[in-house]
């Protein structure tokens, strides 16, 4: 498929979800499998736009490019706010087994997105963050 540009705002969260849902289509995937590759592209997108350039103050793009191969759908989403590793970011201290009113906000979004994908990478390279989704394909 075509890469996808989009500005790094919410609006364009839902032209990111169409082009993972063509993507998904178009690998097979399973509905279920297809959702949560859709969840998870959104929970990273969500927080590149708000806190990657909106709260930064600064504007930028966020490009997605999906590859089918026999085995797997591959996802690659970038963007040039600042280097922001979800790998790093501390999901064991949820508090999932806490009631609602005592677990701390924050997190659980990068925890559905590393948790919904089969494979899950990132890397800063060329002033850019990459987020890289892999789900395989039945």
């Amino acid at each position: 498929m075509e890469p996808l540009t989009v500005p790094g705002t919410l609006d364009s969260l839902s032209h990111i979800g169409q082009y993972i849902s063509q993507a998904a289509q178009a690998a097979g995937l399973e509905k279920k499998a297809a959702y949560r590759l859709r969840l998870a592209v959104d929970e990273i997108a969500t927080n590149v736009a708000t806190y990657g350039y909106a709260e930064a103050g600064i504007t930028g793009t966020i490009v997605v490019n999906a590859t089918i191969d026999d085995e797997t759908l591959t996802i690659t989403m970038e963007d040039t706010a600042a280097p922001f590793d979800p790998l790093q970011h501390d999901t064991d201290n949820l508090g999932l087994d806490l009631p609602l009113d005592e677990r701390r906000i924050g997190g659980l979004g990068v925890f559905l997105a590393l948790n919904g994908v089969d494979q899950f990478f990132y890397e800063y390279v060329n002033s850019r963050n990459r987020n890289v989704f892999v789900m395989k394909r039945s």
